[in-house]
């Protein structure tokens, strides 16, 4: 009996993307970047112990401590937002992420939604 490399791979990706669109618990984690992803590793290996992380990486306390709340803060808006549409999931990684501050944040948020909303009243 030969094994079929080729379909074995194949019928794991599928399975692989099966799990990841049936599992809301996961999607959040597939938003993160790159650089999210390994902070959250070293994170983890370091058991949560913030004083080492910040040896690892070398820099104060103060700054990983800020990196890890911004990071819980961008999990929490792409977690709460699941439904949202592309756009907004984007401009909440963006603010999560500090490259847009609180103000903008809302400014364009609210105009995103209320331009969605007369999009919907348009449709018949």
């Amino acid at each position: 009996m030969k094994l079929d490399l080729n379909k074995l791979i194949k019928n794991a990706d599928d399975e692989s993307e099966r799990r990841r669109v049936q599992d809301p618990e996961r999607r959040w984690v597939e938003r993160l970047s790159d650089e999210d992803l390994a902070f959250l590793k070293r994170f983890l290996l370091t058991s949560g112990t913030l004083k080492d992380l910040a040896q690892q990486y070398g820099i104060s306390y103060p700054t990983v401590r800020l990196r890890l709340d911004r990071l819980i803060e961008k999990v929490k808006l792409l977690d709460e937002q699941q439904t949202r549409g592309p756009f907004e999931l984007k401009l909440r990684s963006l603010y999560a992420d500090g490259r847009l501050d609180d103000s903008t944040f809302r400014d364009v948020l609210r105009a995103y939604r209320e331009e969605d909303e007369r999009n919907e009243a348009r449709l018949p």
